[in-house]
């Protein structure tokens, strides 16, 4: 199925729902003008607000994870598994990859040889074996996501007996969401074949930018029809739900480049588009450093970027959803938006509430609603941990309950880009306003440089906090102090 000129949107602002127009006084979905002189931005709030800060797909986040070194630890944090009741979210990884993207943060490992999967998935069955054992019966799976690597780095046997571990040890619901991230440039028919037995009913595909110099420089080259044949097939085998990833602030982009990339993608015509900015972390990332033999982005080129990104894509059809994601005006995930259900969490945005996430495979992250657990990096080591009888758990945290009414706060923030103090307030049974007095003093700076709207009974962010919301969001972080300078920066 080859991809298409998707013709110019014919959409006005009155042929769209009630529900839609009443986002915006955050964003406009068709955006009349939507630039930096439009939005108050200058260069010095730019390099006011180019800071260090996390995305918050946890709280408290990966950095505050403490090495499991007793066994009362370790039964601590399993406890909270253990104990809890409801339906179940789960995450496998697989951390191979063919070849080494440069820019990548994932954990990962480079090998050509599919037979290592054998042994990988060996331990695997023994570890969601082990983890199942201590899981109330009778929860159902409501979301299954295959992440890395590539879980397309699997064969199509692998995969169907991937598809037998799971199923073997968990009942799924019905309707499960089963979502997987796919490599066009080593996905094979065959394989498609396997993940639908698997019951996949949502894709990601990974594009990043479709310019050759900037492929090159990322050491990704990807061409268009590599991209299209995988979108042909995954809609001919009835894949119902298609996502494409894209980053900005590459080596060698430019608006002129990644507006001609945002033009072919449209003509993808995917049901999202998640557009993530480059986080430069060489100091734990190594690799990154490689792309510093090319020119990358300035943070004023990436604002840019990212301003066009977001009036070319709502002026196409598209919602901006949350921080980085854009969805079809009829996708569940906008809806999620305008109903506030929407979620945040390892994967990103999700429509899962009250879920505890089970994650299996190397490095893997389980959270419930007490407690966070990850598992080893080393491949060798979570290994020896299964064989020694243990969950190869490395590190845990705890929540206490101001993490878990901040973990709360934010997320909402972040997802819904506003705060109704009484509301979060019989929710986390607090007095909002005096709870979070200093955090919202500190607000003040922010509103008068056009970041947020306060008042006495709420917190709005405005379109120019949108783009910075990473920094409206750790005004409630306890943790930022000295670990700001370990994320990448907000622009």
């Amino acid at each position: 199925m080859p991809i298409y000129q998707k013709p110019e949107p014919t959409i006005s602002r009155n042929e769209i729902s009630p529900l839609i127009l009443e986002q915006t006084t955050v964003m406009p979905n068709v955006p009349l003008s939507f630039s930096r002189e439009s939005l108050g931005l200058s260069a010095d709030l730019i390099r006011k607000y180019n800071q260090p800060a996390p995305r918050y797909t946890s709280y408290p986040t990966a950095l505050k994870f403490k090495t499991i070194e007793d066994r009362s630890s370790r039964s601590a944090l399993l406890a909270d598994l253990e104990d809890a009741g409801g339906p179940l979210s789960l995450y496998v990884h697989v951390p191979y990859c063919r070849s080494l993207c440069w820019f990548c943060g994932c954990a990962k490992i480079i090998s050509t040889d599919t037979s290592l999967a054998d042994k990988y998935l060996d331990y695997l069955e023994v570890e969601v074996r082990r983890y199942s054992e201590l899981i109330r019966k009778g929860r159902k799976v409501v979301q299954l996501h295959f992440g890395g690597g590539s879980p397309n780095f699997l064969s199509p046997k692998q995969i169907k007996r991937l598809s037998s571990i799971l199923r073997g040890s968990f009942e799924f619901d019905e309707e499960a969401e089963i979502s997987v991230e796919l490599d066009p440039r080593t996905l094979s028919e065959a394989q498609v074949a396997a993940f639908m037995e698997l019951g996949i009913n949502r894709a990601s595909i990974g594009v990043q930018d479709v310019n050759r110099k900037v492929q090159e420089a990322i050491h990704r080259i990807q061409p268009t029809a590599t991209n299209a044949k995988t979108i042909g097939w995954l809609r001919e085998a009835g894949i119902n739900s298609i996502n494409v990833d894209l980053i900005y602030g590459l080596p060698h982009q430019t608006e002129e480049s990644f507006k001609e990339t945002l033009q072919e993608v449209l003509s993808y015509d995917a049901d999202r588009l998640a557009v993530f900015s480059y986080a430069h972390v060489p100091w734990s990332k190594p690799a990154q450093k490689i792309l510093e033999r090319s020119p990358l982005p300035g943070a004023d080129s990436k604002i840019e970027i990212l301003i066009q990104t977001v009036e070319k894509l709502t002026g196409c059809g598209y919602a901006h959803v949350g921080m980085d994601h854009f969805a079809k005006l009829e996708d569940p995930m906008v809806k999620a938006q305008q109903s506030k259900t929407l979620q945040r969490n390892f994967q990103g945005y999700s429509l899962h509430a009250n879920v505890d996430i089970c994650a299996f495979g190397m490095s893997a992250i389980s959270q419930s609603q007490n407690a966070f657990r990850q598992n080893h990096k080393d491949l060798d080591t979570y290994y020896s941990m299964l064989d020694e009888g243990s969950i190869p758990l490395e590190k845990g945290y705890l929540l206490t309950r101001d993490d878990q009414i901040r973990r709360e706060v934010i997320m909402r923030l972040m997802c819904d880009l506003e705060l109704d103090f009484a509301e979060r307030g019989i929710v986390n049974g607090i007095d909002f306003s005096s709870y979070f007095g200093s955090e919202l003093e500190s607000l003040r700076g922010m509103e008068s440089d056009g970041l947020v709207r306060l008042s006495e009974s709420g917190l709005s962010v405005t379109p120019l906090g949108r783009l910075l919301i990473r920094n409206v969001a750790s005004r409630f972080d306890a943790y930022m102090g000295n670990a700001a300078q370990s994320f990448s920066k907000a622009i």
